[in-house]
């Protein structure tokens, strides 16, 4: 393993990432509770939202779209279809799409789902570290929808990134994403650690469902699902440390966070506070 701070290695992946050019639209079928959130986001980053979960609609908007975003939080029997037709149309359209794993470490509805969607191609599976062992077969010491201080010890995240090598190996397809206090960033052939963030944004609701239709966005902006995965998770996490040192409470730190979403872009070189290491 190769570490490395502050260094032109990640400008590979990031460097033309943001601003975000031609307003993508993102089609995001995400969690109630989110969507206000996960909307403005995307329009921070200079790209389009459009929230729509009939299927009646689904074949005008997919004509529009340019990419797919799939949350798995706040499951209902007729979520569970929408989420699933989403997805196949997606394949069917070759419309590139991120699934979120919101829950499934604690949920056997979610997981059945999550894997039947697995089948479908998606461009990015992202979950937290609970989320992403439990999609591995691996025990996890999930909470509800939260990853456990358990399932990010060293020797945890070492057991998982061996898991998720052997799913990219059998999906080439796909790129497999892992988020916690190290996030890691897999697929077949190339595989990253990232240790940017800050402890604050694990205390307000809706930061996986931004980060995840971020990378929706960044997909079709030229990206495919390695660079969409390592250039959203950066820059959201150094907008978060951009945050926490000018901001005193959780109420503050969130405003700011997603404040930062449209300023940092202005700063050419945002990509060197990068840090993060490369496995071989």
């Amino acid at each position: 393993m190769e570490n490395y701070s502050r260094n032109n290695f990640f400008t590979q992946f990031v460097k033309d990432s943001f601003p975000i050019q031609n307003e993508p639209l993102v089609h995001c079928i995400t969690n109630e509770i989110t969507e206000e959130s996960v909307a403005n986001a995307l329009l921070y980053i200079n790209a389009k939202p459009v929230m729509a979960s009939d299927t009646r609609e689904f074949s005008d908007f997919f004509s529009q779209t340019d990419s797919l975003f799939l949350n798995l939080g706040h499951i209902s029997p007729e979520r569970e279809e929408t989420l699933f037709q989403a997805g196949k149309m997606a394949d069917e359209t070759d419309t590139p799409f991120v699934v979120d794993l919101v829950g499934i470490a604690s949920s056997t509805i979610r997981y059945n789902l999550a894997f039947k969607l697995s089948e479908l191609a998606p461009t990015i599976i992202k979950g937290n570290t609970s989320e992403m062992r439990a999609f591995c077969n691996l025990d996890s010491e999930a909470r509800g929808v939260d990853a456990s201080i358990e399932d990010q010890a060293d020797a945890a995240i070492d057991e998982l990134l061996h898991a998720m090598k052997g799913l990219a190996s059998r999906h080439p397809e796909t790129t497999f994403i892992a988020t916690g206090e190290t996030d890691l960033v897999v697929c077949d052939g190339s595989c990253f650690e990232l240790h940017n963030g800050v402890p604050e944004l694990d205390r307000f609701t809706g930061t996986g469902d931004i980060v995840g239709a971020m990378m929706a966005a960044l997909i079709k902006n030229n990206h495919e699902g390695l660079a969409a995965g390592i250039s959203a998770i950066s820059y959201l996490n150094i907008c978060a440390e951009n945050a926490s040192q000018i901001t005193e409470g959780l109420a503050d730190f969130r405003q700011q966070t997603l404040n930062q979403l449209s300023l940092l872009m202005n700063n050419d070189y945002w990509f060197e506070a990068i840090r993060g290491a490369v496995h071989a």
